[in-house]
Parts: C-alpha cells; sequence; structure tokens
C-alpha cells in the first residue's frame, strides 16, 4: 500500500498489509502560516480493532548546507550518518522523535518531529551516497502494538533556515507541550535549586549521621534539598539490584527513617528517596511472589524487570511510593532505570494471563501518569526525578526534574548532557549529573566542574566537610554566584553554540545581563549587537588558559568598568574599559570571570 502528498517535500506513506487489510489510511498536508513549516497528518482507521501493519513515512531532502545532526541521544556524535545506519527509536521513556539537521554556523535546515512520544517510534535522516540526499523516514508499528480501530498523528516539518537549530528546538518542545496528553507537570521552586547528593560521596555506605552532616554543610552553601541514593534499602554494599524490591528500610543503616528525614527538614532542607522503579531482586521476598511477571531477568544483575502490563504490579510499585511518603514525609522520589521497560521481542504465552495491555509503552504510560496523581494528590510539590535518556516529551508529564546521564568526574560530558536536555526540556528542571572531584586536583580544575554545568542546577556529591579550605571557598563562591544568576542561567534565552563541537560556547540573555561561558581557548566571543549594549556582561572562563577574547560588533564602542575575579571569586584587578570595535583580549584567571558594568 502506498499513499502520497505533496509539501515542502514528497511524502511516501508505506506499508507491507496485505490488500485484505482492515485499515484505512489517509496522508495530508497543511500548511502554516509561517513559510518553512509545515504539517503531515497520518490517520489510519478500520471497523474494528487490529493490530495495524508497520507503516513508513518517507521524504528526501538534498544535502545542501548541512554540516551537522542533533537528535536527543547523540551524546558525542553530532555528525552526519549515511542512510543504512541502525535507525534512532523512541519511546515514552526513551529519547523523543525528532532530529535536527544544521549548517556550519548553527542554523537550521530541517527540524522534523513526530506527535507519537508514546509508542515505539523509528526514525533517521541519514546520507544517501549515490545521491547526495538525505533519506528520512518515520517507522511506526514495527514492534507489538495494543489492538486499535483509530491512529493520527502528525510529522511536523521545519525549514526555517533564518533561525538558529537551538530555536527550531526550542519550538519543537513547545508544540509538543500543545497535546494535551503531554502536558506537563508542575515545577516546584524547589526543583530549580541546588541539590546535594549521597551517591558519589557515599554511594552505599550511608548512615543518617554522616548525611546529615554532609546537609548542614550543604545547605549552608545554598543547597535546599539532598537526594538519598542507593544504599538505604540494603545491608548489601556491592552496588547491585539483588536486594531490590522489597523497598523496605535497612534498619542496620538507618534505623529510624522518620526521624532522619524530620532532622534534614530541620536544616530547611528538602528530602528525595530513590528507588529503582523496574528492578525485582532475586534476594528480595518480592522475587517469590513476582517471578513470574517479569518482562525478563537481568542475571549479571540477579535482578528481573516487573511487567507493568500487570495491573498487580503497577498497584505494588504505586502503593510503595505512596506509603514512602506517607509513612516519612518526603518531598521527591528519584525513579530509576524506568528506560529498561522494554517490549519483548518474543512472549511466553503462559505468562499472557492476568495482563491488560499488550504494549509495554502503554503500561508504562498507565503506571507513571498513576504515580505522579497519587503522590501529587498528598503533596501537591511533589519532586520526581527522571535521568537521561528518559527524558522524553510525555515524561515530563510523569515528573519535573531531569537528570544528565550518569558522568562522574567528566565535566565536558556534564556540559553537554546537561544542554542536550535544556534544548527540549521546556520549563521542567534540567539538572546536572552529581558533581565529584579528587581532593588533590588543583582548585582551578576542580571548578571546571561547576562551570561546566551553569546552565543547569548544580548537584553536589563530595564530602564538603573534608574538602580543602580552598575547594571549599571555591563551591562556596560559585553556587552563590549561581544562585544570583539563576533566572538568567535557567530563565534567559539560550544559546548553545556549536553542538558539533559538544558546545564550546554557550550564551544566556536575561533582562538585564548577558552572561557567555567559553570552554575554548582562543575562542572568540561576539558580543550582542543590541544598542546599547546590556547593562551587566558576565564572562566565564571555562578553560585553564589566562584570558577570554571578546568582539566588539561594528558601529559599536563600550565604555565600562571590568572586574576580574578568580575561581574563589577573589577580585584580581578592576579597570575601565573603552574599546572600539572589534577583537580585544580580557586577562580572566583560569575558571575565573570578568564582570562588564556599562557606564
Amino acid at each position: 500500500m502506498l499513499v502520497e502528498a505533496a509539501g515542502l517535500f514528497d511524502y511516501r506513506l508505506e506499508n507491507n498489509a496485505e490488500d485484505t487489510s482492515p485499515f484505512h489510511t489517509e496522508l495530508t498536508v497543511e500548511p502554516s502560516n509561517e513559510p518553512g513549516i509545515e504539517l503531515v497528518h497520518i490517520r489510519i482507521h478500520s471497523d474494528n480493532a487490529a493490530v495495524p501493519a508497520p507503516i513508513r513515512l518517507k521524504w528526501r531532502m538534498p544535502i545542501v548546507d548541512v554540516q551537522g545532526q542533533w537528535h536527543p541521544t547523540a551524546i558525542y556524535n553530532k555528525g552526519l550518518r549515511a542512510d543504512w545506519s541502525q535507525p534512532f527509536e523512541s519511546k515514552s521513556t526513551y529519547s523523543a522523535p525528532v532530529c535536527c539537521l544544521f549548517s556550519g554556523d548553527g542554523g537550521n535546515r530541517l527540524t522534523f518531529a513526530f506527535s507519537d512520544v508514546l509508542n515505539v517510534i523509528k526514525y533517521d535522516a541519514g546520507v544517501n551516497e549515490e545521491s547526495a540526499y538525505f533519506h528520512c523516514y518515520i517507522a511506526m508499528f514495527d514492534t507489538p502494538t495494543t489492538p486499535i480501530s483509530h491512529y493520527e498523528a502528525t510529522l511536523r516539518i521545519d525549514m526555517r533556515s533564518h533561525i538558529p537549530y537551538y530555536e527550531a528546538l526550542q519550538h519543537v518542545s513547545d508544540w509538543w507541550s500543545t497535546f494535551p496528553e503531554n502536558k506537563p507537570a508542575k515545577v516546584p521552586p524547589a526543583a530549580t535549586q541546588p541539590m546535594y547528593s549521597t551517591w558519589y560521596s557515599f554511594h552505599q555506605n550511608l548512615s543518617p549521621e554522616a548525611v546529615e552532616e554532609q546537609c548542614a554543610a550543604a545547605s549552608k552553601l545554598g543547597c535546599e534539598t539532598v537526594i538519598v541514593d542507593d544504599g538505604w534499602q540494603t545491608a548489601d554494599n556491592a552496588r547491585g539490584y539483588a536486594y531490590c524490591g522489597d523497598w523496605q528500610v535497612c534498619a542496620e543503616k538507618i534505623p529510624d527513617m522518620r526521624a532522619h528525614v524530620e532532622n534534614i527538614h530541620k536544616l530547611g532542607m528538602k528530602y528525595i528517596l530513590w528507588y529503582s522503579v523496574p528492578f525485582v531482586g532475586k534476594h528480595s521476598e518480592a522475587w517469590v511472589r513476582y517471578e513470574n511477571k517479569l518482562l525478563y531477568t537481568i542475571d549479571y544483575l540477579d535482578a528481573g524487570v516487573l511487567d507493568p502490563r500487570y495491573p498487580e504490579v503497577r498497584s505494588y510499585l504505586i502503593e510503595v511510593y505512596e506509603k514512602a511518603l506517607l509513612d516519612w514525609d518526603l518531598d521527591g522520589f528519584k525513579l530509576d532505570f524506568v528506560d529498561v521497560f522494554h517490549q519483548p521481542e518474543q512472549e511466553n504465552p503462559s505468562n499472557a494471563e492476568g495482563r491488560d495491555d499488550i504494549s509495554v509503552a502503554q503500561a508504562v504510560d498507565m503506571l507513571l501518569s498513576e504515580v505522579i496523581a497519587r503522590l501529587s494528590a498528598i503533596k501537591p510539590d511533589i519532586m520526581l526525578e527522571f535521568r537521561q535518556n528518559y527524558i522524553s516529551p510525555l515524561m515530563r508529564k510523569y515528573g519535573n526534574l531531569f537528570r544528565a546521564a550518569d558522568c562522574p568526574n567528566d565535566a565536558v560530558q556534564n556540559r553537554m548532557r546537561t544542554l542536550d536536555i535544556r534544548l527540549l526540556c521546556g520549563s521542567t528542571a534540567a539538572h546536572a549529573d552529581m558533581i565529584m572531584w579528587h581532593a588533590d586536583e588543583p582548585v582551578e580544575s576542580a571548578a571546571l566542574q561547576i562551570i561546566n554545568v551553569l546552565f543547569a542546577v548544580p548537584q553536589i556529591s563530595v564530602r564538603l566537610t573534608t574538602l580543602p579550605e580552598q575547594h571549599a571557598e571555591m563551591v562556596a563562591f560559585w553556587l552563590a554566584f549561581w544562585k544570583e544568576h539563576r533566572s538568567t542561567l535557567l530563565g534567559g534565552k539560550l544559546a548553545p553554540h556549536h553542538p558539533e563541537l559538544l558546545y564550546p560556547l554557550v550564551t544566556a540573555t536575561g533582562s538585564n545581563t548577558y552572561i557567555a561561558a567559553s570552554y575554548q581557548e582562543n575562542l572568540i566571543i561576539a558580543l550582542p549587537e543590541s544598542q546599547p549594549l546590556p547593562p551587566q556582561i558576565i564572562l566565564i572562563n571555562g578553560t585553564c588558559t589566562s584570558r577570554l577574547v571578546i568582539e566588539l560588533p561594528q558601529q559599536q564602542s563600550a565604555t565600562a568598568t571590568v572586574t576580574i575575579k578568580n575561581c574563589l571569586g577573589h577580585i584580581v584587578t578592576e579597570y575601565a574599559l573603552s574599546c572600539t570595535p572589534g577583537i580585544h583580549a580580557i586577562p580572566v584567571p583560569p575558571a575565573g570571570l570578568a564582570i562588564i558594568t556599562a557606564n
């Protein structure tokens, strides 16, 4: 079956269904009032519910002035790919169906996104070697799917070349949010404030006294929440998941969880507790109850993955979180590993009885929708953290805090991952992976761990009470700086430049402040062309060199006071600046900053 429609491209909707397929298929193109944007609508329907045959929507585009490709799970590789590569994949708990092709100067050349963010979608924009065209497609229904009688979805095409890639992606995020089923969860104020995490600083070796000691120090530095990670539920410290599933407090570690949480609250901090949502360990009591209600087992973890298609499984998990919230007065949950809910390639027919859905994606949607509904009914400002790559548009409905995937001690990767999140997450709080470093690290190098994640919410995970004096002073300075300029860093107009080079320059523009962070030696920071310049310009040196280079636009001059600070926040020098259009060097210490205040 082939259905065609013309618009900005010639679209082809193909499937391998027989002529006897009960589904009628329609493909229509809706032009936008703005040139360069159009919506391609897919509709299938039948008189009786059935499982649709796989469908693929295809189009092609000549490769002209395209230097890179952004998609949510690109990580380091934002280059072009051959059309014979494995396609990208998204579902409710993994990635998102969006791809952006951009030019060498960061301009949008093609951004396409799909409205179905629940089901498994495969998609790609691959280089065809024979023609120098991109072969693009969206594929649906090629994994087990719940029988349906009606399906509608929309492909959004954005060919506007006059906007940068990051604006095109922001518009996709805004578009997804217009669908009622994707309405983002409320983001409480605490979700956008610095946090202390126990993971890298403690791992599973927890005690209430030690955690409370670190929280007392973290609170003085401006951290407003603690995330107590894995280890509270087991006496085993081998970092496995064999004892997950019962979710009872390990009395050997935390004799009185309620009192422990109260002690954290007395410090003025909120309390988030970690749970591994899908895992049930072979050494847990829950294993006996649910060993026949698993999607699959992971032998090296000594654990299985619960099958959310059983109402009994969903009810159990929801009741676990609800009871913990009521019993311990928690303020949030770190819900981990929800991306391992995979649709099995082969089902065991003997286990089918009791399931209320075929689709794992549909069942996960039911589970997580009910989780946030039940928990927010008890505590409206509940915080729910999810981790990259389970940060799809639908996940914004279930949670209000997205964190970068684990990248311990890797400042560059943390920068890259937090910015990837920021590009699509809208108002959902984007958090860095927990920040850690060795106590013998030069203080300037340690400061780069924070400087690289300034455009996200920092999570600190070092033993603050044993930090070297200069390190403690550095952390205090940069967290105070972050809190002072939070409205610009998180709420300003964000511009992460050159994704293909891992964002060596990032700027944020607020109402009165322009912040630019340079992460590459001798990179030229072009100041805004606005007349006059912003009242305050802050230049951050995210390198180990001792200068930053700025360019003043043509027809622009500046008379200002320049204050230079080192990584501890100490003023190194202060001088009057009077410069003409062109390139100028500013002496900024490694991991320091320059504040340019207009006269």
